[in-house]
């Protein structure tokens, strides 16, 4: 397992490495600079600018000097935001996602997961079709359709819940459950194929002719091989959970990274760019990782595949 760590970690760096090289080259092939719409500033002093933040050196020179920041955890001054570096921004912003991302988790395998055993064990019946015809509309509404329609309804018809801001728990609910609830109708379709698989195994008949109890055939000996397809899905999630948090941090005015992504996409700030980009593929690394190792842990088979 710790050979199998150590290798994870090392595609790891390696993948952010290159994350990394991509992001930079691309930002820096963008014409002009943060402030060249500045039009006010006096060509010497945006010189002084410039070179204060060091876009007046080569652009593989800012590589290298950019990397060896970073890997001593500094991303560097915003270049549009005066007086804040983005190290400071990530740490005031990072909270609110991961307290949104890690609510939506909770709702998509809350849901997802219970429904999933359900329609497995109760084939061909309502609570087959209900669920699963639910987690279809929900797969087919991508989170930018599903935010608005929840704030229509809950916010502005019916007058539940707010639909702007992040000042209390039930300001929290609508964007949760719009990044949750796309991704519960896929854990809903994995898990019930899952368990379907493992119900119709040889072993599953000749238990229930013995007279084993059924709830002990699903939660004590399906239930661990049906939760495969539902954890290898679990990195793809968590990674749909970070990317769509843009879309419903701005739809729901969420002061999040999102927000911070896309203010420095516009605004041409690239250290923000970088640290951002960099800290959401980190993200992604790490729980790719432990999603690795949950499937270790759940199939014995993968240890020495």
């Amino acid at each position: 397992m710790l050979k199998f760590i150590a290798l994870r970690l090392l595609q790891g760096v390696l993948v952010l490495l290159a994350i990394y090289a991509a992001t930079f080259f691309l930002v820096a092939m963008t014409p002009g600079s943060p402030f060249s719409s500045e039009r006010a500033i006096r060509p010497e002093i945006l010189a002084q600018i410039e070179a204060f933040y060091g876009y007046d050196k080569p652009a593989l020179e800012r590589f290298w000097v950019a990397l060896v920041n970073m890997l001593q955890g500094e991303f560097g001054p915003s270049a549009v935001y005066a007086n804040r570096s983005v190290t400071a921004i990530i740490g005031e912003a990072f909270p609110v996602s991961l307290h949104l991302g890690g609510m939506a988790l909770l709702i998509a395998l809350g849901l997802g997961i219970p429904a999933g055993i359900v329609a497995a064990v109760r084939r061909n019946t309502w609570l087959d079709y209900v669920p699963m015809s639910a987690a279809m509309v929900g797969i087919c509404l991508p989170s930018f359709v599903m935010g608005p329609l929840l704030a229509l309804i809950f916010g502005i018809t019916l007058r539940w819940l707010p639909v702007a801001g992040w000042f209390g728990p039930d300001y929290w609910i609508l964007p949760a459950a719009t990044l949750g609830l796309v991704y519960a109708a896929y854990f809903a379709r994995l898990t019930r194929g899952g368990m379907l698989e493992m119900l119709n195994q040889d072993w599953v008949r000749t238990a229930r002719a013995k007279g084993v109890p059924e709830r002990r055939i699903i939660f004590r000996h399906c239930l661990k091989g049906g939760l495969i397809p539902a954890i290898t899905f679990l990195g793809p999630a968590l990674a749909g959970i970070i990317s769509g948090s843009f879309v419903v941090e701005t739809i729901f005015q969420v002061p999040g990274l999102g927000q911070w992504f896309v203010r420095g996409a516009l605004n041409r700030d690239d250290f923000l760019i970088l640290g951002l980009t960099l800290l959401f593929a980190a993200l992604i690394v790490v729980m790719n990782l432990l999603v690795d190792i949950a499937q270790v842990a759940l199939n014995p088979r993968l240890k020495h595949g």
